[in-house]
């Protein structure tokens, strides 16, 4: 996708810290309120001092009747304190356990600021983190962290850019659902693509046009007129999660009919072209080639996915998957065209 320059540069870079904006995770979650309640939720690339997915589940720690909130902090955070300044500033590594919600500060509410008295005061079970001799302390991979993982419900956080693939892998091999955030044209890894297409991993609710605002330390990564308040703008960027919601069986609507002057076939896959989602011909059941933001609106019910292009040495033939270096880009009479997602219209 044209704008994600950011998301990219990240993954280039390997500068992973964006920071989610508090507005952006209530307008996801609050479709997953049933699925939270009872839970253990873990945010494993969380630091409390700067984190909105923390000061979410401790706020609504009650109203959702969470068993658990676990999150886990690194050493070092750049920029611990602008995002909530809850606690003091201990820029140490450690892991903060929430199971309990009351007015600790005796004020009459329960709040976040009884979540800084039990921290303070030792309320709340606080960990300092090592390490391994692979991993950093408060890395997701470090064996602390994954034994956190083990007893964790349901994982929501905004991971590393850079290590999306391993991310994901990580809770996939350890049958953990989670709702992540991640670039739109991860839907095309090696690693994530299969997944979609078995239905194990789909596209939740999203940000507002596939735009988002993080605050970042990272000030090379946007120019001026890219900023809101202070923040980098990401576009390109949507919510990951394995949880069933509404929207994934909307239907899309069809309202257009299928000719082969309007819908041209590529020279290198048998499939037609079809630029737009909205495109899509209501008349047609043969196998189409889509915009990879097709997977915003996709029902799995009313579509089969068969296939992609550009994915890294793998893609789509004559109905099959391959994973083979000769199925890349998608052409046209010559011409290039972006990363396809190969779709066929299921029976009514």
């Amino acid at each position: 996708m044209a704008g994600n320059k950011n998301l990219n540069s990240a993954a280039r870079a390997k500068k992973d810290k964006f920071y989610t904006q508090l507005e952006d995770i209530e307008n996801e979650l609050r479709h997953y309120r049933e699925f939270f309640m009872g839970k253990t939720i873990f945010c494993n690339c969380d630091d409390p001092f700067e984190s909105n997915f923390f000061k979410y589940f401790a706020a609504k720690f009650n109203d959702l009747e969470l068993k658990k909130l676990i999150t886990a902090s690194y050493a070092d955070s750049p920029i611990a304190g602008q995002e909530i300044n809850l606690f003091p500033d201990d820029k140490t590594a450690c892991m903060f356990e929430v199971d309990e919600l009351r007015d600790w500060n005796g004020d009459g509410r329960e709040d976040l600021n009884d979540v800084q008295y039990a921290i303070e005061h030792g309320i709340y079970k606080k960990r300092q983190l090592t390490g391994d001799l692979k991993y950093c302390a408060g890395d997701f991979r470090s064996r602390e962290l994954i034994d956190l993982l083990k007893v964790a419900d349901v994982v929501v956080t905004n991971p590393p850019f850079s290590l999306f693939r391993e991310y994901v892998k990580l809770l996939v091999d350890n049958d953990k659902k989670f709702i992540i955030i991640g670039n739109i044209n991860a839907v095309t890894y090696k690693e994530i693509f299969p997944l979609i297409m078995a239905n194990k991993l789909w596209l939740g609710y999203g940000f507002p046009g596939m735009v988002g605002f993080f605050t970042s330390p990272y000030e090379d990564f946007a120019s001026a007129s890219e900023h809101r308040d202070g923040m980098i703008r990401n576009s390109g960027v949507h919510w990951y999660t394995n949880i069933e919601t509404e929207k994934r069986f909307w239907d899309i609507p069809l309202h257009k009919n299928y000719s082969p002057e309007k819908y041209p076939c590529y020279d290198n896959y048998d499939a037609i072209e079809v630029s737009k989602t909205a495109e899509i011909p209501v008349d047609y059941f043969g196998v189409m080639g889509v915009p990879i933001t097709f997977l915003d609106k996709y029902n799995p019910d009313q579509f089969e996915i068969v296939g992609c292009t550009e994915s890294e040495g793998t893609g789509f033939s004559n109905g099959l998957w391959h994973d083979d270096s000769q199925f890349k880009q998608a052409t046209i009479n010559g011409k290039k065209v972006y990363k396809r997602i190969f779709i066929r219209r299921k029976p009514n």
